[in-house]
């Protein structure tokens, strides 16, 4: 059985840094992850997830991410594949090869900009998990899949012994939570993950079914994120929202200039704190003089700088 508590409240889809030639900076990366293990800023880490710019990557650039990160953290803390890919050949590929490194547990995201029916995305996660002995998260992100997996077909995986739980890009179909609550079994776990909707997917689910949030925002304030959630488990909802409504500025602040993935302000949020972040693959581009001074304003304001 799938022991969330292994994986902790807090998992931070790590962000992949890239050089000035656009090539992958694994030591870089290994800093990254080593800052973060050093500063508690996460109970586990997710690499080649949205943050982490896995669409832009080869795949022998997230095998030998996968590789790097596990060998320079070994077992300090636990680490999880992002897998996801537009196809299932490719998904497959990807889960076989972390499994092979030493990995438990994978997310894979739904197919993007194919838009399969329910049917479709039904087999291609079907065939991803009878494809290894991984246990698998689902990424439901229909902002950038073009495709929302729709609680009937999560219901149907469930059933799938391997498939354990769902990361829920929340604040794009705020009660769908519950939905999926109700169609799959106690032991299916969900993930927020949406960094402004933290203390409303435990108020749908409650501690026995959300396992926690799935944040890139807490490679600036994990600590704030996990004291928000304990606030509001020991019953101080109003503690709890007071700092969700504050940190919800610095989370906007991420998107300023149509920017739907806030990842390239996150990556000068994080240089900020004194992360080797890098800058963002391309198309992607890094904040401009004034993008970074509004996010600069914003930590200041929240004493996280």
């Amino acid at each position: 059985m799938f022991n969330k508590e292994k994986y902790g409240k807090i998992l931070i889809p790590m962000v992949t840094p890239f050089k000035a030639d656009q090539s992958v900076d694994y030591e870089a990366a290994v800093s990254i992850a080593e800052k973060l293990v050093q500063d508690k800023k996460a109970d586990s880490l997710i690499l080649s997830g949205t943050t982490g710019e896995f669409h832009t990557m080869t795949f022998a650039e997230r095998v030998k991410l996968f590789s790097v990160i596990k060998e320079a953290l070994g077992e300090r803390i636990p680490l999880i594949a992002g897998v996801g890919a537009a196809s299932t050949t490719e998904t497959i590929g990807l889960a076989k090869k972390a499994e092979q490194l030493g990995y438990e547990l994978a997310m894979i995201v739904a197919p993007y900009y194919a838009k399969p029916n329910q049917q479709e995305i039904y087999t291609h996660f079907k065939m991803a998990a009878e494809s290894s002995k991984l246990d698998i998260i689902l990424y439901n992100i229909p902002i950038f899949t073009g495709v929302n997996i729709n609680p009937d077909t999560v219901a149907k995986l469930a059933k799938i012994e391997n498939i354990v739980g769902i990361k829920e890009e929340a604040e794009l179909n705020p009660k769908q939570i519950t939905a999926y609550v109700n169609v799959t079994p106690d032991d299916f776990v969900i993930y927020c993950g949406d960094d402004t909707m933290v203390i409303e997917a435990f108020a749908q689910g409650g501690v026995q079914r959300i396992g926690g949030v799935i944040s890139g925002g807490a490679h600036l304030m994990g600590e704030w994120i996990r004291e928000t959630i304990e606030h509001f488990l020991k019953g101080d909802v109003q503690k709890a929202a007071e700092m969700q409504q504050r940190s919800f500025r610095l989370f906007r602040s991420l998107g300023q200039n149509s920017r739907i993935n806030p990842v390239a302000l996150l990556k000068e949020a994080m240089k900020i704190k004194g992360y080797n972040a890098g800058i963002p693959r391309l198309p992607l581009s890094p904040g401009t003089e004034d993008e970074i001074a509004n996010v600069r304003k914003v930590m200041k304001e929240l004493s996280i700088i």
